[in-house]
């Protein structure tokens, strides 16, 4: 199932595209929003696979959120949906999956989230191929750098701070939301201050005070309670010999 984020100034319109969605098996959670900056705020605590999105609004236009979206690490698939389509051309300039014409009719709204979910299912095989790939602000300056590049996360209030060989980047993400969305990517929760990618531990020290790793050429702290599931990890990778 997908998870929706329909955004329009039109109370009204918000509520007749729930609806419809609202009906459709395959999808799941519906959030919705009455500006750009609400649409945001949701974005920033929700995670959203398909954004709804009417172009003409006050303050921040439709159009305008859609160039701010496609710049996040991994956008969801934005689908306009509008009374005219002199637009048509500039919504899928910036990849939009989709142009809906209001008044919306079911038929064409269920083509549509078929193709969300094909889009979805697509990029899935993708990522099983492909690295993540992290956009960062830094100095001024838009950077792209690789997830598998990332040796160890440090928790600095509410963002992570990035150590990788080139040097760290801050991102606005707590490092609880990190442990949850890169658990699968081979990051595990050693301190409650530190995430490490365990391609790059290279010893773990059990002497002295407190347990140690050795990643990224840093020496980070282990706390007793991520401890056994460290060992279990490092366990469960170790080569063993023939029998």
């Amino acid at each position: 199932m997908i998870s929706a984020l329909v955004v329009d100034d039109e109370l009204p319109a918000v509520q007749e595209l729930t609806y419809l969605l609202g009906r459709d098996d395959r999808v799941g959670a519906i959030h919705s929003a009455t500006s750009g900056t609400e649409a945001l705020k949701v974005l920033e605590r929700e995670e959203v696979d398909a954004l709804f999105l009417d172009i003409h609004m006050p303050g921040l236009s439709g159009l305008e959120l859609a160039g701010v979206i496609a710049r996040f690490a991994a956008p969801p698939a934005v689908v306009f949906v509008t009374a005219d389509d002199d637009h048509a051309l500039e919504a899928f300039d910036l990849a939009a999956v989709d142009y809906l014409l209001k008044p919306v009719r079911p038929e064409r709204l269920e083509r549509c989230v078929g193709r969300i979910v094909e889009a979805r299912e697509g990029a899935r095989g993708a990522q099983a191929d492909a690295p993540e790939i992290i956009t960062v602000e830094q100095g001024g300056v838009t950077r792209m750098i690789r997830r598998d590049d990332v040796a160890f996360v440090q928790a600095q209030g509410d963002y992570a701070r990035l150590h990788t060989p080139e040097g760290t980047y801050l991102v606005r993400v707590p490092l609880t939301d990190l442990e949850r969305q890169w658990g699968g990517a081979g990051f595990v929760r050693i301190h409650r201050s530190y995430l490490v990618a365990m391609d790059a531990v290279q010893q773990l020290r059990l002497g002295g005070p407190q347990p140690t790793v050795l990643a990224g050429g840093s020496e980070l702290p282990v706390s007793r309670r991520c401890l056994p599931g460290l060992r279990e990890r490092l366990a469960a990778g170790r080569i063993r010999p023939r029998p």
